[in-house]
């Protein structure tokens, strides 16, 4: 029996999405991940899977982000936005006739639920905010930046988990061989006899264009509407991205916060990995 049921949903400017359901017809909130700047919905496929398994019970759903996976590329490289990914969830949402979810987050997916909370805060249940917050540190960015800038075709998965380990292997010496094999086959894919990043090139062009000699704008604002929902926040223990100083400030602001480290691991963590799913998982069904 397949584990999971793939849609390809078009959305209101025409373009069609890959979302990944995973627990068909099970019922309660459903969970929906939302991945990274330039990953895609293969990045939760082990979590969904245990979150979708056991007395667990739920409804998982993952969605690639136009330009991402097998979600189509966008002509227009300027719709490549924040506030166009989140319209692009919520149409999913109505399409599959979802009015509530909990949601997990992962970096750029994190940015995404801080517009929904201004837009549709109702619509969110609970969230998992995967080393994201209202602060962004520089140095995180520019770290984003180096390592986009060194995009290439390796010539198997093999190369291309041993560059990915030869990048940000100091970050997370808490993953084996496998992970990192496993991290290969989630960011790219076969074309034309050889390995290529799965994502439209436009996204990472935009992203190193960005100027980052001005402050980005912090998310307060956006965070504290999510005063009244359950919120967890995981903070990779080498990130750049999300400081320990940002996180205290998110549990001042937010005393009921649920917030833990995922030790050996940097931006972002995988969620699959030591104790995060059993964490995660109580935090859903809390």
């Amino acid at each position: 029996m397949t584990a999971y049921h793939d849609h390809f949903i078009r959305v209101p400017d025409g373009l069609c999405l890959h979302v990944r359901e995973y627990g068909a017809g099970k019922s309660g909130i459903p969970v929906v991940c939302l991945p990274g700047l330039t990953r895609n919905l293969l990045d939760f496929e082990d979590l969904a899977l245990i979150l979708a398994a056991g007395p667990s019970l739920r409804r998982v759903l993952s969605i690639s982000s136009r330009g991402r996976g097998l979600s189509d590329r966008d002509s227009d490289p300027t719709r490549y936005t924040i506030p166009v990914e989140a319209a692009d969830v919520v149409a999913v949402l109505d399409h599959l006739g979802i009015e509530q979810a909990a949601f997990i987050g992962t970096s750029r997916g994190g940015l995404i639920l801080h517009v929904l909370a201004m837009t549709h805060l109702p619509r969110i249940e609970r969230v998992v905010l995967n080393d994201i917050g209202p602060v962004l540190e520089l140095e995180g960015l520019q770290q984003i930046q180096a390592y986009l800038g060194g995009r290439s075709a390796p010539e198997s998965f093999a190369v291309a988990a041993a560059l990915l380990r030869a990048v940000h292997g100091e970050e997370f010496p808490a993953l084996a061989d496998e992970d990192w094999r496993g991290m290969a086959r989630a960011l790219f894919r076969e074309a034309n006899s050889r390995v290529e990043a799965d994502y439209d090139a436009e996204i990472a062009r935009q992203f190193r264009a960005a100027d980052l000699s001005q402050p980005f704008p912090t998310l307060w604002a956006q965070f504290d509407l999510l005063a009244e929902t359950p919120l967890m926040v995981i903070r990779g223990e080498n990130s750049r991205l999300l400081s320990r100083e940002t996180v205290d400030e998110m549990q001042h602001r937010k005393p009921d916060l649920v917030a833990i480290e995922a030790e050996g691991q940097g931006h972002a963590p995988l969620l699959h990995l030591a104790t995060l799913p059993e964490a995660i998982r109580v935090f859903l069904q809390a």
